[in-house]
């Protein structure tokens, strides 16, 4: 016969260690992400497997195209990413999201930094940020197009199509045909995409996960501390340094994402230490 002591202990001891398991390991449904991919990427390439990678555990997501993708080439400014992501935000909170968070991937990633300033989320998540406009390399590659894009609009021909240079260190400078207002939103170096400027200017209330793989490119790596940095000071705001390349940082961080999230949300009040790293 089973001893009425040993069961008792063998049930507190179960329940004791069911309570110990962290929230990463079972998140909770009602936090819903909105995930951004790189600029000439799409949906379906390298944020497809973080996206199918939450769902699994739960997550309630979003995997928006985005108006730098390889099909829309920049065939919205960036006030309507902003409306689209808004959009994207209030279809999980229907859903009964009711921590959410954004998240991107290279210029997705510094698009959510920008987004994370302005509008209400719980949480930032910025995987491998790039596309900074208003560092040297971009504006030698794109200043002649910045200054042709502002000329247009001045004269009234903000909505007329004409060709455009973009530039991508792994690919080096190419033409997209846009309009010179929808251009100028895009790649004027002191406007949303200037990532020292969106940074500086995120909600210090909203905290930002900043993934920097350890193999990412060689310019992003030599900035990504002064851009840490250059967020404001949270003390859910951290640094994950995967070991992974540019491409694939965001299934390498996916586990992180997970842990981070459920921190953000399972916390009731900001913690009084500056724990950034």
């Amino acid at each position: 016969m089973i001893h009425m002591k040993y069961v008792v202990t063998t049930l507190a001891a179960a329940i004791i260690a069911f309570a110990q398991i962290s929230l990463a390991q079972v998140p909770s449904s009602a936090m819903g992400v909105v995930i951004m991919h790189g600029k000439g990427s799409l949906p379906a390439r390298h944020v497809s497997s973080l996206a199918s990678s939450l769902e699994q555990k739960g997550y309630l997501v979003v995997n928006l195209e985005m108006p730098w993708s390889a099909n829309r080439e920049y065939n919205a400014g960036v006030d309507v990413a902003e409306q689209e992501v808004d959009a994207a935000l209030d279809a999980l909170r229907a859903k009964g999201a009711n921590k959410v968070f954004v998240a991107g991937h290279s210029q997705g990633g510094l698009f959510a930094i920008h987004y994370g300033g302005k509008h209400p989320v719980d949480g930032v998540i910025a995987i491998a940020p790039g596309g900074n406009v208003a560092n040297p390399i971009y504006r030698k590659e794109v200043g002649q197009s910045v200054e042709r894009a502002r000329k247009l609009v001045a004269d009234g021909k903000g909505n007329e199509k004409t060709g455009f240079s973009d530039y991508e260190g792994s690919k080096g400078t190419y033409t997209v045909t846009v309009t010179p207002a929808a251009y100028l939103s895009w790649f004027d170096p002191e406007g949303p995409m200037n990532q020292v400027k969106a940074s500086r200017a995120m909600n210090p209330q909203v905290p930002v996960l900043f993934i920097a793989p350890k193999s990412d490119y060689p310019g992003l790596l030599k900035v990504k501390q002064m851009m840490f940095d250059a967020l404001p000071r949270n003390p859910l705001t951290r640094m994950y340094e995967p070991d992974s390349s540019h491409l694939d940082a965001p299934f390498a961080a996916r586990d992180e994402i997970v842990r981070w999230t459920a921190e953000v949300a399972g916390a009731s009040r900001p913690a009084s230490a500056d724990v950034r790293k």
